[in-house]
C-alpha cells in the first residue's frame, strides 16, 4: 500500500510539473500584460512599463526561457509565485481567496453529495413510481435552470422575506460583516451570509448526483449477480444494500474525487451574484487582466487538487470493489 501510494505521488508530481510548465509557456505566449499599461490614459513612459514588467518577471522583451527559469527557481527556493501586473503578490491573493472558496463550497458540496446520492438511491428503488417521477421532474427542472437565474431567484426571495420580517435575517452579498471578537456573533454572521449561496450550490450539486446515482444503481440492479441473489430468495432491499449499492457507488466516488478542482474554481457565477471574492472569480479576472503568474498559479492549484482527487479515487475504489487490488 505504501509503495503504491509513493509511486502514485511521484508520478503525479512529475505530471503536475509538466502540466504547470506547459501552462506557463501557453499563458506567456497568449497573454499580453504590456497592453494593460498601454491602455492607460495618460500612457506611462516606455521605461516605466518595462521596469514594472521586469519586476513582475512578465516582460515580453526578456527571453521566455529566462523568465521561466526565474519563475521556477523562485517557486522552488522561496515558494514565491510572482507578482501580478499591478505588483500584487500572487501567493497572498490566492491564499485569501482559497479561504473564501472553502467557506463557500465545503458545506454545499457535502450536502449536495449526501442529499443527491440518497435521493438517487431512493428513486432507483422506486423506479417509475410517483416518487421517482416527481423527484426526477424536480431535479430535471433545476438541472436546466441557469445558475444565475436560480441565484437571483433565491436573492429576491431572501430580500422579500427580510422586508416581511422587518429585520435582516439573510445577507445577500459577501461572507462577513461583523468585526467584533464574539465568536458566537461571528459564527451567526457567517451563517447569515452563507445560507443563500449554500442553498444554490447544494441544489446544483444535488440534482446532478441524484440523476447519475439513480442511473448507476438501476444498471447495477439489473446485473446477473444481483438477479441471482434475488432468485435465491434475498429480499430486494437486502440485495441492493449488500450487492448493488456498493458497486453503483464506484463511478459516483470517482466523479466526486475528480470534482475537487471544480469545487474551488467552478462557483464563478454564484460568487459573482453574491459578491464573494472566491478563487473562481479571481481566475476569470486574472485571465481578463493578462495576469500570467496568477493564471498559472491557479491552474497549478487546480491540477494539484485533481491529482489528490485521483489518488483518493484509487483508494476509495479499491475499498468499494474487492476485485480491485491496488497492490
Amino acid at each position: 500500500m505504501a509503495r503504491f501510494l509513493l509511486r502514485r505521488v511521484v508520478n503525479y508530481i512529475v505530471m503536475l510539473f509538466l502540466a504547470t510548465s506547459f501552462t506557463y509557456f501557453l499563458a506567456s505566449f497568449f497573454m499580453d500584460p504590456r497592453s494593460n499599461y498601454l491602455a492607460r490614459n495618460p500612457r506611462p513612459p516606455e521605461a516605466s512599463i518595462n521596469a514594472s514588467l521586469t519586476a513582475a518577471n512578465i516582460n515580453d522583451q526578456t527571453p521566455i526561457f529566462e523568465r521561466y527559469w526565474n519563475w521556477l527557481t523562485n517557486i522552488v527556493l522561496h515558494w514565491n509565485w510572482g507578482l501580478s501586473p499591478s505588483q500584487e503578490p500572487v501567493a497572498g491573493a490566492i491564499s485569501s481567496r482559497i479561504g473564501a472558496s472553502v467557506q463557500l463550497v465545503t458545506l454545499a458540496t457535502v450536502l449536495g453529495i449526501v442529499i443527491g446520492v440518497s435521493v438517487g438511491v431512493y428513486t432507483a428503488i422506486r423506479q417509475y413510481k410517483w416518487q421517482d417521477r416527481v423527484l426526477g421532474g424536480v431535479s430535471t427542472f433545476f438541472l436546466v435552470v441557469p445558475t444565475a437565474v436560480l441565484a437571483l431567484f433565491v436573492v429576491i426571495g431572501a430580500i422579500y422575506l427580510n422586508q416581511a420580517l422587518g429585520f435582516r435575517l439573510f445577507y445577500v452579498t459577501g461572507l462577513h460583516s461583523y468585526d467584533g471578537h464574539n465568536w458566537l456573533l461571528k459564527l451567526s454572521d457567517l451563517g447569515q451570509h452563507l445560507i443563500l449561496p449554500t442553498i444554490v450550490l447544494t441544489v446544483i450539486t444535488g440534482v446532478t448526483y441524484h440523476l447519475t446515482q439513480r442511473t448507476y444503481l438501476l444498471d447495477t440492479m439489473n446485473a446477473d449477480y444481483v438477479r441471482t441473489a434475488r432468485a435465491k430468495g434475498l429480499p430486494l432491499n437486502v440485495a441492493i444494500r449488500k450487492h448493488a449499492l456498493r458497486t453503483s457507488l464506484i463511478p459516483t466516488t470517482v466523479n466526486v474525487a475528480f470534482s475537487i478542482a471544480g469545487v474551488f474554481t467552478g462557483a464563478v457565477i454564484t460568487e459573482s451574484v453574491f459578491a464573494i471574492n472566491g478563487l473562481g472569480r479571481y481566475f476569470i479576472t486574472s485571465i481578463i487582466q493578462n495576469d500570467i503568474n496568477a493564471s498559472v498559479a491557479i491552474a497549478a492549484f487546480g491540477g494539484a487538487c485533481t491529482l489528490v482527487g485521483a489518488l483518493a479515487a484509487d483508494v476509495a475504489v479499491s475499498w468499494l470493489d474487492p476485485r480491485v487490488r491496488i497492490s
